[in-house]
């Protein structure tokens, strides 16, 4: 009996949503490791919430541009007008679930926004905010 309660639990445990905390925090850890800096949310806001003049086409852009400035609210992007599905893990449980995904839109957005890739200690920074949202 005991082993068909313990199968239940298990087998239901694999339903469950995975949750952001432990990929963020592997990430942030293996960052930390090379840069060697305790991140900080209040300055990932601030890096969301920056412009910056790309130099390719000469357009002031920020984070902020496609995903808003709440990042529970539906963003638009910029180019495209699709929308964007809130960044927020606090109401898009599937945010911030795979390193690879995440990994991909940082570079792809960074380049994008800043005209360059974020460094690790941006990244670090960024993500730290993202994931308190």
């Amino acid at each position: 009996m005991k082993a068909i309660i313990i199968l239940s639990v298990l087998c239901s445990a694999t339903y469950l949503p995975v949750s952001h905390a432990g990929v963020v925090d592997q990430m942030l850890n293996e960052y930390s490791k090379q840069t060697n800096t305790v991140f900080d949310s209040t300055k990932g806001k601030t890096l969301w919430s920056t412009s910056y003049t790309n130099n390719k086409d000469s357009q002031t852009r920020s984070c902020a541009t496609c995903h808003s400035e709440n990042l529970a609210s539906v963003g638009k992007h910029a180019k495209t007008r699709k929308p964007i599905e809130p960044l927020a893990p606090s109401v898009n449980p599937e945010r911030l679930t795979d390193a690879k995904t995440i990994n991909k839109w940082l570079l792809r957005n960074c380049k994008w926004t800043m005209g360059r890739e974020c460094s690790m200690e941006e990244k670090g920074h960024l993500l730290k905010f993202i994931s308190t949202q």
